[in-house]
């Protein structure tokens, strides 16, 4: 019961997103819910059941697929087509770490870049929480403090289920006054099979899509950093970067082929992680089971439709404060700051790109990147990582000194 009701908390936490990406794309929700889950259990196959993540729709994907649903009148199988590539390109990645070695890899992450990765990527899903927190602020900041207060001042069960508690309290205060349409829950059918579509390919819609894979592979990165700080673990050396890239990666070829939208590691549940303090894997694969039946279910899609979006608002500045908040403390942890104006220079760099070029361009229309196709460019985050793996090994060359010996000395024997 107890690990239903935590399944259930996670559920909740990955829902919006999940649905919201079909819903901005076309795709159908009840499918993007069904290869969320799928590919969840892919993802812990693959990484041999240790990783306790939760994968959900892809927000990188949603230009990309836009443009390919213009170009091809409306077609997204063609879209899926590209999916399905991108997916593929997931898993060459994942080969070049298995050959390449994790030690070589991580010495290019250290918690200068890492946590200032992490950082960005909370601050940055702020600003979409507090736009759902504003639709009506009185009930997004009731359930934002009954949150917090659970989990400040709550103990055991109760502390591990303050985000549902949470959500529900504020959900009935919504309906209490007249904020919840219940029409999606009244016209819902009880059973209904998702609506499963096979793939077409264009090398044009392949083009689209296929390089945002740059981006989303240092998102990658810094979502598994993120849950291995949470759960005080090193997942990417034990099951490795390798199995966790090629867990996503199947998903999202699984997800191309069926259907879906792709797929990624949700910070949303990560983030949910740090508040219950419960890390067990089985619960998120008990959160995959939960996704593929309810997919099924039309009135339960329709139930979690009508929560309102201040509610969700209030707890996804919740979620992702907590994000905020792991990237900040992987810093502090690690004291890679102290006395050293190199590594403050990296994580200032890392801070300033990955959430000035966001905002510019949220607020101000203002696109700064480099272009990696006519419709994508590396922003955000995944400018940012670029930069601060970069910036660093140029201003710590000294750390590599190790490895340049190393290889110098293998060539020449």
């Amino acid at each position: 019961m107890k690990k239903a009701a935590l399944s259930l908390q996670h559920l909740l936490a990955m829902f919006g997103a999940t649905v919201l990406v079909p819903l901005l794309t076309g795709f159908d929700p009840s499918v993007a819910i069904f290869c969320a889950g799928v590919g969840t259990l892919i993802f812990h196959f693959c990484s041999d059941w240790k990783v306790p993540v939760f994968l959900g729709s892809s927000f990188a994907f949603i230009g990309v697929i836009n443009q390919v649903s213009e170009a091809f009148n409306g077609d997204l199988a063609y879209a899926q087509g590209g999916i399905i590539v991108a997916g593929f390109l997931y898993l060459v990645m994942s080969l070049v770490i298995k050959l390449i070695g994790v030690e070589k890899v991580k010495r290019y992450f250290p918690p200068q870049v890492t946590g200032a990765m992490i950082a960005v990527i909370g601050l940055n899903l702020i600003p979409s929480a507090i736009n759902m927190a504003t639709t009506y602020l009185p009930v997004a900041i009731l359930t934002l403090g009954i949150a917090i207060c659970i989990n400040q001042f709550a103990k055991g069960s109760i502390k591990q289920f303050g985000v549902i508690i949470a959500v529900f309290i504020g959900l009935a205060v919504s309906f209490a006054l007249n904020l919840v349409d219940t029409t999606a829950a009244s016209g819902a059918s009880w059973f209904a099979i998702p609506s499963f579509r096979l793939p077409k390919f264009s090398m044009d819609a392949i083009f689209i899509i296929a390089p945002v894979v740059l981006a989303t592979f240092m998102e990658h990165i810094g979502d598994v950093t993120t849950n291995g700080t949470v759960v005080g673990k090193n997942f990417i050396e034990d099951p490795g970067l390798n199995k966790t890239l090629l867990g996503d990666g199947l998903a999202t070829i699984f997800a191309g082929f069926v259907g879906g939208p792709a797929n990624t590691t949700y910070g949303e549940n990560t983030a949910l992680l740090a508040i219950t303090k419960n890390y067990d894997p089985r619960v998120l694969e008990l959160t995959a089971v939960f996704a593929i039946v309810l997919s099924c279910i039309g009135k339960f899609g329709g139930f979690l439709q009508s929560i309102p979006q201040a509610v969700m608002g209030g707890i996804s500045i919740y979620l992702f404060s907590m994000i905020t908040y792991v990237g900040i403390k992987s810093i502090r942890d690690s004291k890679c700051y102290k006395d050293n104006t190199k590594n403050i220079a990296i994580i200032a760099t890392v801070l300033i790109i990955g959430l000035g070029t966001s905002y510019l361009s949220t607020y101000a229309g203002i696109n700064i990147g480099i272009p990696i196709s006519k419709t994508s460019s590396l922003t955000g985050l995944s400018l940012a990582a670029i930069v601060g793996v970069i910036l660093n090994r140029v201003l710590n060359k000294d750390e590599f000194k190790n490895e340049e010996d190393f290889n110098l000395e293998t060539i020449n024997n």
